[in-house]
Order: structure tokens, then C-alpha cells, then sequence
């Protein structure tokens, strides 16, 4: 092995070095004030467009460890998800995805795709089964135009739909989520940084300290108070989770803070795929409190429906 890739080994590298700004849009916020408003119907419409059925070990979607899995005699096995993404209709701003699905490449020419070779080999990739990839989505609407993606987080699997999406779509992101190093960085960066290509700068939310304690931040996406980016660290740095006011009530999209619905159910965090168990234990009991006092809350889970 040569030096560098010595040096690299010991301190691994970050996940992408695409080049990022401070987001312009939203400001950050508080919880009260979403408190006063979230139960209020507003104007969003939320759909979320299956990707692609998949299969990943459960002991990465569940801590088999938490004495709730154990009671539950859990045990690893390969468990049934999606990849998906979901379309948010502002009726105003236009329409912003949260993540991106799965690219049509990935199915058509997989040697061309974003994941491919080596990395897709170790993912499974070709246990994904398409349903609707995000090329064939965007094609199917009238007004095909995305004004943004708002990612939960920079892992492959929400970020395998970006080059579907048009070039010069601003992208916005949690903050760290960029930095975290790790030596499996070495073979996933140059696979983030190919999804992004075309893409400007990514956007970093500006979250602040949430005066009320309730969570790390939250930032008022459109100054509207109709959608909301929670900052729920743990999993990633920067994972972050959204609430949306639409015509049906509000509806929670806690990206991979929660994968599964009998870890939302059970309160059990992500298992070995989460960078920090304790950050996101904390998360998601955060998350699961908000969502316990607002019974009308719709909870859209990071994969698999509820």
C-alpha cells in the first residue's frame, strides 16, 4: 500500500468533496412555533413514488441489541425495505423531492450507473426490484420541473436517484453531513461525488439551538410555516427529518431515524448502519414524543410503509 493510501487508511476521508454553502432558504426556528400550527391543515400535498423494493440486513435497520429486540427474540436476517422518495407540492414554490429514488441507469445500463462495480457488489444493489424509477416519474408530469431536493442524509441509498434529477437543482443537506470521515468514505465518496455532479454547491441548513429543547434544530423551510427541516443527528451527522402541513393533516418523513415500522413502533433506534447509537436513540425518541402528541400525524418512515 502506498503512503498516501497508508495516511487515508488511518484517518479515512470525508463523504463527498462536492463543495457546499450555507442555505439561503428557510429560517432557523423553534418548536412552539410549530407546535402552534402543525395540527392546522395546510396547502403541501406530500406523495411518496417507490423506487425500488430491496433487501438489507435488519441487524443495520434495528439495534438487535436494545432489550426490546432481545424480548422480542430478534435475531439478523435479510429484511424487506423500499427505496423511495418523496414529492412535496407547494403551491407556490413548486415542487421539492425529499431524497431521489432510484436512477433508471441502475436498471438499464447498471455498468453505467451512479452505484456501480465494487461498492454495488457489497450494497446488493441487484436485489433492488424497480418499481418506478425517478427518470420515468419526473417524464410522467405535467410540470416536470423540480425546485429542490431536500436530502435526509448523504447515504447511497438516498442519494441513488440524484442524476435523474435535473443539473443545477439546488441541493440541501444537515450540517456535517459532508465532513463525517470514515475509511468506507474511501470507496463510497467518489460514488456521492458522481451523484452530485451537475449539481451547484450543496445548500447546508442553518439550523440554530431550539430554544424549547426539543430537538437539536429546526429550520422554517419557506418562511411559510407549511414545511419544517428537523435536525435529528445520530444516524449521520446531518440526517434530518421534515414535517409538512398538507390538506390531510400533518405528515412526518423521518428519513433513516427510523427505518423500519417495528422500530417506530417499539422504539428501537437503526442498528450498525447508524454513525452514532446513542445520537440517534435519542432522535427517535424525540421524534416518536413529538409525533405522540399530535395523533393525527401521518409518519412516513425512512423504509418501510407504517
Amino acid at each position: 500500500m502506498s503512503a498516501t493510501l497508508a495516511a487515508l487508511a488511518t484517518v479515512g476521508c470525508s463523504t463527498t468533496s462536492h463543495p457546499e454553502t450555507p442555505a439561503t432558504l428557510g429560517a432557523s426556528a423553534r418548536t412552539s412555533s410549530l407546535e402552534a400550527v402543525v395540527d392546522q391543515p395546510g396547502p403541501l400535498t406530500v406523495e411518496t413514488v417507490i423506487g425500488a423494493d430491496w433487501q438489507v440486513p435488519l441487524s443495520g435497520l434495528l439495534n438487535l441489541d436494545h432489550a426490546e429486540a432481545k424480548k422480542a427474540k430478534l435475531t439478523d436476517r435479510d429484511e424487506p425495505v423500499h427505496v423511495a422518495f418523496h414529492a412535496v407540492h407547494h403551491p407556490t414554490r413548486g415542487t421539492f423531492l425529499v431524497d431521489t429514488g432510484v436512477e433508471r441507469m441502475l436498471f438499464e445500463k447498471p455498468d453505467e450507473a451512479v452505484i456501480r462495480g465494487f461498492v454495488a457488489s457489497v450494497a446488493n444493489i441487484d436485489k433492488m426490484k424497480r418499481r418506478t424509477d425517478t427518470k420515468t416519474w419526473l417524464e410522467q408530469q405535467e410540470q416536470p420541473h423540480v425546485a429542490g431536493v431536500f436530502l435526509t442524509h448523504l447515504h447511497l441509498d438516498h442519494i441513488t436517484g440524484m442524476r435523474d434529477v435535473p443539473a443545477g437543482t439546488p441541493v440541501f443537506v444537515g450540517p456535517g453531513e459532508t465532513s463525517a470521515r470514515s475509511i468506507e468514505n474511501l470507496f463510497v465518496a467518489p460514488i456521492v461525488n458522481r451523484a452530485l455532479e451537475n449539481k451547484p454547491p450543496l445548500s447546508v441548513w442553518r439550523f440554530g439551538p431550539d430554544p424549547d429543547g426539543v430537538f437539536d434544530g429546526l429550520v422554517d423551510v419557506f418562511g411559510d410555516q407549511t414545511f419544517w427541516a428537523i435536525h435529528v443527528p445520530g444516524h449521520t451527522a446531518g440526517s434530518t427529518a421534515y414535517i409538512a402541513r398538507t390538506k390531510a393533516g400533518p405528515v412526518l418523513l423521518t428519513g433513516d431515524a427510523c427505518h423500519t415500522t417495528w422500530g417506530w413502533d417499539h422504539g428501537v433506534e437503526p442498528g450498525s448502519f447508524s454513525s452514532d447509537r446513542k445520537r440517534s436513540a435519542s432522535s427517535l425518541e424525540r421524534l416518536r414524543r413529538f409525533a405522540a402528541k399530535h395523533p393525527t400525524m401521518e409518519v412516513r418512515l425512512g423504509h418501510q410503509a407504517r
